[in-house]
């Protein structure tokens, strides 16, 4: 074969001009056992693609093989629930609920004086006036005279 022809056809090559026939025509020339040494390191690029070929690929056997696994259908195993397993999870927050009361019940009685009254909170040592009872007892003692009032009047028109 004409070497200068193939030497034209690398220079094409580099430039990208090209057609896919002459690209064909280096494959072939490359794949040959007696090339030229000026020419060998160009072996490797064009023999690339026909070793490529050649490498082993998964056959028509496996796609079946996949595709039957795929399509096989698994019986579904039904599961049995029973109401307690249905229930756990209820059981479970109210099993929360009640240690957080238990919890608060205890520290409540913790914090508390022995006659069974509540603890003073820290923010009642502030002296405020106290007219709560005062108040709520002069309020009563208002309502009891006038109650007397009332009755006496009646009691002297009866007699």
């Amino acid at each position: 074969m004409d070497y200068k022809y193939i030497e034209q056809l690398l220079e094409r090559y580099w430039r990208c001009e090209t057609s896919l026939q002459e690209e064909e025509i280096l494959r072939m020339f490359f794949s040959q056992e007696d090339i030229p040494a000026a020419l060998l390191p160009y072996r490797h690029l064009f023999a690339y693609a026909q070793s490529e070929k050649t490498e082993e690929v998964l056959g028509d056997d496996f796609d079946r093989k996949v595709l039957g696994r795929i399509e096989e259908e698994e019986p579904v195993k039904a599961r049995v629930i029973t109401m307690r397993q249905r229930f756990m999870p209820l059981f479970k927050a109210a099993a929360v609920v009640a240690i957080f009361l238990t919890l608060g019940n205890a520290m409540q009685v913790a914090f508390s004086d022995g006659d069974g009254r509540q603890a003073v909170p820290a923010t009642a040592a502030v002296e405020k006036p106290q007219e709560g009872p005062s108040v709520a007892k002069a309020d009563s003692v208002k309502g009891d005279t006038l109650q007397h009032k009332i009755q006496s009047p009646v009691s002297t028109l009866t007699k």
